[in-house]
């Protein structure tokens, strides 16, 4: 299988809402609005974050987004108006801190990833 890109889809209930509150998550507007139900930020080179109307499953997606310095980007989400919970050091010293957006979908930013452990 050869993928060219790599695309995350996040359940909400209410569009408007939910794209409110994922453009404050990443700082900018979306890059796509491709259809009525569904809008896009391309996160990485090839990657992308969709936050698409699936009333029957809102609430349940799970996104992990690792980043380069996950204080700054907490402070940079308070700023923002997202509060990010508290960062827990797990396994081999990696950094987790949960967020929710309206619906209760999970976001966790994950610091100091490491692609091998």
């Amino acid at each position: 299988m050869s993928i060219e890109h790599l695309l995350a889809v996040v359940p909400v209930a209410d569009l408007a809402t939910a794209n409110s509150w994922y453009e404050k998550l990443f700082g900018r507007r979306a890059d796509n609005n491709p259809m009525p139900s569904l809008v896009e930020w391309q996160v990485v080179d090839h990657a992308w974050v969709q936050v698409f109307v699936d009333v029957d499953r809102a609430g349940s997606g799970l996104l992990n987004l690792a980043v380069d310095d996950i204080n700054t980007q907490i402070a940079e989400l308070a700023d923002r108006g997202i509060d990010a919970g508290e960062i827990q050091t797990v396994t081999k010293g990696v950094q987790l801190s949960n967020i929710k957006d309206p619906d209760g979908n999970a976001i966790t930013l994950i610091g100091r990833f490491r692609v091998a452990y």
